[in-house]
């Protein structure tokens, strides 16, 4: 019998702001969002937060409230707010953290704790945005997500992340880097575009350095979100039903 592919999953995305709370506002009605938690720990890296479950998966909103921060320095190049960040849970966390050295992709942080694991990778290595390589435990949990989902699963508003799209100026480039770190393959024919578990990353073409970055969000199952094809755009991202 063959082993089990170990999971991947698209669990969490980060848009970074100026003004946290008018884009909190904007996600909340057109979400239909719950009450977020914020992390105290994000004083670490110069920010507050907004963290909103939706299904188990999450959104989150950082902004600088101190100066010299990476994510102030992201609002300065891309002239605003945008996409600034994607978290995934994999199961064989061991095997990508090995293979992103391999690679030579510098590591900007990292953390264990006895219920999940964290690392991020630089951007200028892998292209278009920070990736953080964790694993809950037990698979499922997610201790950012706030208490309630520390150690234990659960459920947030109505829906789940089911895609993103990151703006790069190398698409087929990007996809190859993230898979082989992330241990993904490309999707049947679809070479700039990963498959995961439940989920899809695809990689479009940027107009330039300053348009680099997580363009677009696609939800399913979100009865507040218009079924629009043309979505609507939030904290610099396009925000759009599954289609």
């Amino acid at each position: 019998m063959a082993e089990p592919v170990p999971r991947i999953r698209l669990r969490q995305a980060v848009l970074v702001a100026a003004e946290l709370e008018p884009v909190e506002r904007a996600l909340r009605d057109a979400l239909g969002l719950g009450e977020p938690f914020r992390d105290p720990g994000v004083k670490e890296f110069g920010l507050r937060n907004a963290v909103f479950a939706l299904g188990d998966c999450f959104l989150e909103i950082v902004s600088p409230i101190q100066p010299g921060t990476a994510a102030g320095r992201y609002l300065q190049r891309h002239g605003g707010d945008g996409g600034y960040m994607v978290l995934f849970d994999l199961e064989d966390l061991d095997g990508a953290r090995s293979r992103a050295e391999r690679a030579g992709v510098r590591v900007v942080w990292r953390i264990d704790l006895p219920d999940i694991s964290g690392t991020h990778l630089h951007p200028a290595d892998m292209r278009g945005a920070i990736v953080s390589l964790d694993r809950s435990q037990p698979y499922g949990t997610w201790r950012w997500g706030g208490p309630q989902w520390t150690g234990r699963t659960g459920s947030g508003a109505p829906g789940r992340l089911a895609a993103i799209t990151v703006a790069v100026s190398d698409p087929t480039g990007a996809a190859e880097r993230w898979g082989n770190v992330l241990g993904a393959a490309s999707a049947e024919g679809a070479p700039a575009t990963l498959a995961l578990d439940g989920g899809k990353v695809h990689f479009s073409q940027a107009p330039d350095e300053a348009g680099e970055g997580l363009v677009e969000i696609a939800f399913a199952d979100v009865p507040a979100l218009p079924d629009a094809s043309d979505g609507i755009d939030i904290g610099g991202v396009r925000l759009r039903a599954l289609a």
